[in-house]
Order: C-alpha cells, then sequence, then structure tokens
C-alpha cells in the first residue's frame, strides 16, 4: 500500500514555499541568452602545467599583490595577510580581521586592502593595521570588494553590494548570492581622495560590483559587474571623462576580480559558470523568491571551473587561460609578475601559478 503524505503537510509546504519571508526581493529583468564557452571563451588546457603551493591552514586567498621587498602579499578567508616568497615559503604578515579581499601596493610602500567587514584599510611597513575609509555619505560600508590606485594617490573602490552586508550575511559567499539573485543594484564605485579625505561616488546602481582596475594612463577604470555579466569601461580623464561604456558584455561566467597587467593587460577571474536556471528566472522574480526558501543546496551555487581572461583596454580577448579538469576551482583573478602569472582563488587552501613561458 502507497503511503500518502497527509493534506496538511503538503498546505504546509505550499505555504512555506510561498509565504516564508526571505531577505531579497527579487527585481525583474532579461538575462541575456548565454553564448557559452566558444570563440574567445572555448575550452582549452593552458592552465593544465600550472603547480601549486599550499597556504594552509589559511584558505580563500582572493587577491594578491607585489610588495617594495618584491615578495607577494595575499588576502586570506581568516582575515590574515600572507607573506609569499614566490617559491612556496609563507608566513603571517599582518592580521587586519574580518575579510580581506582586494589588495594594492600604495605609493609609500603601504599596503591598501578592501575589507569586506571593515572598509579600507592600511597595512603598514611593519604590519600595522589603521582604518582609511569606512564609510561613504555617512553610511557604513558593509562590503568593500576590491581597488585600485592612482598615481595621485586617488584609492577606487567598490562597494559590491550595499544591502546584503558581507558580516551581516554570513560571509562573502553567501552575501553575493543573495544580491545575484535579488538583482536590485545595490553596489557602488567610490573614488576617495586621501589629500581631503573626501569621497564621490563614480557608479552606482550595479548588480554586485566587483573588480576594480586603472589603466597604466590613469585614463578610464575598468569595473567587473558580477551579477550583469559584463565589464564597464569609466573614463577618468578626456573628453569623456565622467561616461561610462560597456566594453564585454553577456559574458559566459561571473566575473570577479580584474587585476591590472603587464603590457596593457587586464587579468579577469571567472570564478563559476552561469547558471540556466538563474538566467530562467530572471524576468520572474516570485519564482527566484521561492528559490530562495528552497534548502541552500537545492539553490544555484559556484560550480567547479578554472578559466582567467585577458583584455586590452577596448574588451578586446588577448588571452584565454583554462584548465578542463576544473583542478583550479573558483578562480578570482591574476597578479602577473614579469616572469610568472600567480591565480587567486575564493575558496582553498593553495595557490596556483604558472611560469609565463609554459604557456
Amino acid at each position: 500500500m502507497k503511503k500518502r503524505i497527509p493534506g496538511a503537510i503538503v498546505l504546509l509546504i505550499i505555504l512555506y514555499l510561498a509565504l516564508f519571508p526571505v531577505p531579497i526581493e527579487p527585481v525583474a529583468w532579461q538575462a541575456p541568452i548565454d553564448g557559452g564557452f566558444v570563440a574567445h571563451f572555448a575550452a582549452n588546457d593552458r592552465l593544465a602545467r600550472a603547480r601549486t603551493f599550499s597556504i594552509a591552514p589559511y584558505t580563500g586567498p582572493e587577491d594578491i599583490t607585489s610588495g617594495v621587498d618584491g615578495q607577494l602579499y595575499a588576502t586570506t578567508h581568516e582575515g590574515v595577510i600572507l607573506r609569499l616568497d614566490g617559491r612556496g615559503g609563507v608566513d603571517v604578515f599582518a592580521d587586519v580581521g574580518g575579510r580581506p579581499l582586494g589588495i594594492e601596493l600604495d605609493s609609500d610602500g603601504s599596503l591598501l586592502v578592501a575589507n569586506a567587514y571593515k572598509g579600507i584599510q592600511r597595512v603598514s611597513h611593519e604590519g600595522n593595521v589603521s582604518t582609511v575609509v569606512d564609510e561613504v555619505d555617512g553610511l557604513a560600508l558593509v562590503y568593500a570588494d576590491d581597488l585600485a590606485i592612482g598615481l595621485d594617490g586617488v584609492i577606487y573602490f567598490s562597494e559590491a553590494s550595499t544591502k546584503f552586508g558581507a558580516q551581516m550575511s554570513g560571509g562573502t559567499y553567501e552575501a553575493s548570492l543573495l544580491d545575484i539573485n535579488e538583482h536590485g543594484g545595490h553596489g557602488f564605485v567610490v573614488a576617495f581622495d586621501p589629500r581631503d579625505a573626501s569621497t564621490r561616488v563614480l557608479l552606482d546602481g550595479l548588480n554586485f560590483a566587483n573588480g576594480v582596475a586603472i589603466s597604466d594612463d590613469q585614463s578610464f577604470l575598468l569595473i567587473a559587474e558580477t551579477g550583469a555579466y559584463r565589464i564597464l569601461k569609466h573614463w577618468l580623464t578626456g573628453p569623456r571623462a565622467g561616461e561610462t561604456e560597456v566594453i564585454l558584455d553577456n559574458l559566459p561566467a561571473f566575473p570577479d576580480n580584474i587585476n591590472t597587467g603587464n603590457d596593457g593587460r587586464f587579468w579577469i577571474g571567472f570564478v563559476s559558470p552561469r547558471s540556466a536556471a538563474l538566467d530562467a528566472l530572471s524576468d520572474k522574480p516570485l519564482l527566484r523568491k521561492v528559490v530562495q526558501r528552497l534548502p541552500a543546496f537545492m539553490r544555484p551555487q559556484a560550480q567547479p571551473h578554472s578559466q582567467v581572461i585577458a583584455i586590452n583596454g577596448d574588451g578586446e580577448v588577448l588571452l584565454n587561460l583554462q584548465d578542463a579538469q576544473a583542478r583550479f576551482p573558483a578562480l578570482t583573478g591574476v597578479f602577473e609578475t614579469p616572469s610568472a602569472l600567480y591565480f587567486t582563488a575564493l575558496f582553498g587552501g593553495q595557490i596556483a601559478y604558472i611560469d609565463k613561458s609554459r604557456l
């Protein structure tokens, strides 16, 4: 005899899926049709020769930069900045707390960090930590994500989401899922001038404002708008100063960090392929709310994928590096030195790298 689910239980499930409060208020939009990994994004094995070194017990090396001492410095999930000698040697340089994401070298030799829980921080040569910016227009920063520094000292940084703060949402990854599912345009990009401590919002209404990089000639910024699958170019100087254009649209994956590389290149990490289910529900906000009520394992999540690309300032794809076996999942970006590429990641306790002569 078949067991029947009591009608009352079915009714409770329906009511839960229809009415249970969730933190998102999804906004209807039309996701562009995903062209997939073809043409400039076609699958390959150019990362197959990459090697790794461990940073255990630390994890999530989101971003890397080079210090004045020539060593590398990486942010981690545990809130410490690691110093790396590039050959596997690792030690803790500073404890900044929170969740440091983007990191850059300032002109005075100190390190600037975009800390998702604490705002923009400065780390001195001795490892001392101070706060540079923790609010904009009187509102506390709740998800500082990435940053770039102009030659004039101006700090450009992204606030990924003003609604879904990283700490209050249970972490940076958890907050990103909420913001991308809602698609409410809660991100912005700010210019902070340390000479007078002034802040100026350059772009707002972004769907998860992520990577930020500045061109070598200081004329423009590139910004990754993760939730819209695109790269924006914001002009800082010249006749188009203040204007913004889309230079790379309908990407097949979620773009994360943008790092300025050598010879005018910009490196972009693809943290995960797009979600077909999320795209299909883009114009169905009520159903996206239902999805949010499902157990976490049933909602769209980041999928294993290993890919980074290099572009020029016009959005032309110069290099497309992948590992078909996704041995280096959730890559957030690339730090380029004269001889090697170092790959940063959202998760895991290792850093992948490859000698550029082996590409």
